[in-house]
């Protein structure tokens, strides 16, 4: 199996195995084979279904690779996150990450949700110039706008400063200083660096132990203040972000990196910086294999309720992947099925370029047919793709039903940081996307391209 640690871009270790499944492989991966069976993504009569739709008959007759998305499903993750929030009884705001997803169609669906500033709202968070253009073309307004960026230059706060009323975290004393000389007077906030990490692996950790490219530590927490003063800067707005895809296991983590955030934010209120709003960032993960544990939220409503609720201030999350990964799938065809070297390899036409979640990250990922998705997994595969690099794989050592040439498998948790990152290395093709809705009853559906034009190959497919 897949080491959940394993560092991002190390996968290919040459080991060797044979090409029958181990007993307890085998006993691992068919435990709950069901684990990530849920309304939207289900099997009926044997076949994989996403919002209601066989998924091999979408592959047939849009070809692969290709992205399909349950809209709804993100609809139902932001009201989840929205409703734990709620029950810890604390202020909150929730904005999606949107890098990632940032789709109209997908940003569409949050901006949707609820009349700008209610409970029911979602805003975005915004890390570059191009993120924020998108979210004003999708109708966000700039007070729900959340900009944290690294590494900001001249041109990007051109973009930046002339949204009137966007939020802006400032990840630095050199970016104080810049904004302070074209913006004196403005309210901003700063991204702090609380020296306490959680993340999916040690290498996805944006504060812990070793030093990071992220936020202002404690030891200049006061020189940041005093710059702010000088150019007239309000802060009202402390910001952090401990790590990306932690899971259950993490949350100790985070509430230690929680604890440092909210005592630095004590520390500007004393110095009598009117502080608002802390904001939390994002880095929840969802899980990518049935022994990967979620986040509870109600557990996590409740650490944010013993850090922020006696600091009086609106606390702000800010997830992505939580909201955003299980609403996806990326649909390929098997090509080749081979041994080699003593493994037996399972071939897509599908490559990191489509799905890199995997090969940048180290995220597991479950992959299943079209066809019987609950088989017995008695292969232990490699599954790689159809890139020219060594490191293109989706799963190592993996536990896997048989499968022959031309069969379809999808692989789940592709809603965030896939299609996001596509890219067109190897001169490979972006993959195309068809948005669905799901309705109760009938066949019938309309397609719609991206904006205005029909498509069959992005679209919105829309039961009625």
């Amino acid at each position: 199996m897949d080491a959940l640690g394993s560092a991002p871009g190390n996968h290919m270790t040459g080991h060797t195995h044979g090409v029958a499944a181990a007993p307890e492989a085998i006993e691992s991966a068919t435990r709950a084979p069901d684990w990530w069976v849920r309304p939207g993504l289900d099997v009926v009569d044997g076949r994989l279904r996403i919002a209601g739709r066989d998924a091999e008959a979408l592959a047939r007759e849009h070809g692969t690779p290709l992205f399909v998305y349950d809209l709804e499903r993100y609809r139902e993750n932001a009201r989840r996150f929205q409703a734990a929030l709620g029950t810890a009884g604390i202020p909150y705001r929730l904005r999606f990450a949107m890098k990632a997803n940032p789709d109209p169609r997908v940003l569409g669906v949050f901006r949707g949700l609820g009349v700008p500033g209610s409970p029911e709202s979602v805003g975005v968070d915004a890390c570059s110039p191009g993120e924020v253009t998108r979210a004003l073309e999708c109708g966000f307004r700039p007070d729900e706008i959340s900009y944290t960026g690294t590494n900001v230059s001249e041109r990007d706060l051109d973009v930046i400063l002339a949204a009137d009323g966007l939020h802006l975290n400032l990840d630095s004393i050199s970016q104080i200083e810049r904004v302070g000389r074209r913006a004196p007077g403005r309210t901003i906030g700063i991204r702090v660096n609380p020296a306490r990490g959680a993340g999916y692996h040690a290498g996805l950790e944006y504060s812990g132990d070793r030093p990071t490219k992220f936020g202002i530590y404690e030891d200049r927490l006061d020189e940041a203040a005093d710059v702010a003063a000088r150019h007239g800067l309000t802060i009202d707005t402390v910001h952090f972000h401990a790590g990306s895809g932690w899971l259950a296991e993490g949350l100790q983590a985070f509430e230690a990196a929680l604890a440092e955030a909210t005592a630095m934010a004590r520390r500007l209120k004393a110095r009598g910086c009117p502080i608002r709003e802390l904001n939390v960032g994002g880095g929840l993960g969802a899980p990518g294999r049935g022994h990967e544990i979620p986040v509870d939220l109600r557990a996590y409503a409740a650490v944010l309720a013993r850090h922020v609720v006696p600091l009086g201030v609106t606390v702000t999350c800010e997830p992505g992947d939580h909201l955003a990964k299980d609403a996806g799938i990326v649909l390929a065809e098997v090509v080749a099925v081979e041994d080699r070297g003593g493994a037996r390899f399972v071939g897509l036409d599908a490559g990191w370029n489509v799905n890199c979640g995997y090969f940048v990250y180290g995220f597991l990922q479950e992959i299943v047919p079209c066809r019987d998705p609950l088989a017995d997994r008695t292969w232990t595969v490699e599954v790689a793709g159809h890139i020219n690099e060594a490191h293109d794989v989706f799963a190592e050592d993996y536990p896997f039903p048989p499968v022959v040439e031309g069969e379809v498998v999808a692989i789940l948790g592709a809603g965030s940081y896939a299609e996001a990152m596509s890219s067109t290395h190897c001169l490979r093709p972006i993959a195309p996307a068809i948005h669905l809705e799901r309705h109760p009853s009938g066949d019938r559906h309309r397609q719609d391209g991206p904006g205005s034009d029909a498509s069959a190959t992005d679209a919105t497919i829309d039961f009625q």
